[in-house]
């Protein structure tokens, strides 16, 4: 099984975001070391707990850092970006960095409506035109002139680079038929809400078309993992986010807790079940028993690669999460 990263760059406690974006390098140089296939950062704005609000300049900075490992964003919030803007950035990054750069978007806003709106400069966002805006991204990327007249009278430089690998991202399965007419990868964010089905995953297959930017359709799943030497430990460093998802789900947004705080945290019973009902996407055990449920659910479902996100409290401890899992699964 291939496995690769996905990082937020959380502000876990006492920690800041410059600290939380030199972890996102650490990790990956580390993951070029273990062997990881990719490395991509997030997008999240107006948010005090992930400092990824520029995925594309902190790839530019990572791809510099590393060698092997694949470099990108998962993903550019693409409502944002002019498609021009989209093409012209990620070509730049695969001038540099050819064959490594990988070009995954997203249709959310990773952010608030107060964001959103301070990002369109007080507009109303176009949400309608999604795929439309993917199309003409990748047209342009790959040197041909858009079929969108707002579009077809320039060019994204620079011209004729590698191309990059393009995926759409997805998570409930509205996504998946649109990545593989397009020819493009599919990546399923498990960890949003566990709602990944043979039927999503097959049916990208069955509509997939080879394009530029790939020959065969190719899938990776999206998981939230803590694991440590034991259970026990693993457990320990797990409550923090699930204290966060829960209070998120609950509407009061917090900064993440510490691993001891978390196990003071004061739950009704309705909380640890909600907890409880979490874990399908939020898988929490020792190195050994993450390995073989990734592998269970890759026999299940069939995806080629499984994407790993991670936030412990500590950036050793979120690190060694990454060697564990390489030393059951590379």
């Amino acid at each position: 099984m291939r496995l690769s990263i996905l990082d937020q760059a959380p502000i876990t406690k006492g920690n800041s975001a410059p600290d939380a974006l030199k972890n996102a390098e650490e990790l990956a140089v580390l993951g070029d070391e273990l062997g990881y296939h990719r490395m991509w950062m997030a997008e999240h704005h107006g948010t005090n707990d992930f400092a990824s609000s520029a995925p594309e300049v902190v790839a530019a900075h990572l791809a510099a850092k590393t060698k092997n490992i694949r470099i990108g964003t998962g993903g550019v919030m693409m409502m944002h970006y002019s498609p021009l803007k989209l093409a012209e950035v990620f070509k730049t990054l695969s001038a540099f960095s050819p064959g490594r750069i990988d070009f995954g978007v997203g249709r959310a806003p990773g952010g608030d409506q107060r964001a959103i709106y301070a990002l369109s400069e007080g507009r109303q966002p176009l949400l309608h035109n999604m795929y439309e805006k993917f199309d003409t991204a990748l047209q342009l990327i790959n040197d041909e002139v858009p079929t969108d007249k707002l579009y077809d009278q320039t060019i994204a430089t620079p011209s004729y680079v590698v191309l990059p690998e393009a995926w759409l991202l997805g998570s409930t399965g509205n996504s998946a038929i649109q990545a593989g007419i397009r020819g493009v990868g599919y990546s399923f964010a498990q960890f949003f809400n566990g709602q990944m089905s043979k039927y999503i995953l097959d049916a990208y297959k069955e509509n997939f078309k080879p394009s530029a930017f790939m020959e065969k359709p190719e899938i990776n799943v999206s998981y939230m993992v803590t694991t440590a030497e034991t259970k026990e430990e693993a457990e320990f460093e797990a409550k923090p986010q699930d204290i966060w998802r829960l209070l998120f789900m609950q509407g009061r947004l917090t900064s993440f807790l510490t691993p001891e705080e978390a196990s003071d945290y004061p739950l009704t019973e309705m909380d640890r079940m909600t907890i409880e009902e979490n874990r399908k996407v939020h898988l929490v055990g020792d190195a050994k028993e993450i390995a073989a449920k990734l592998q269970q659910e890759q026999e299940q479902y069939g995806f080629d690669e499984a994407m790993i996100v991670s936030i412990p409290h500590s950036q050793e401890q979120r690190l060694n999460v990454y060697r564990l899992l390489a030393r059951e699964l590379l």
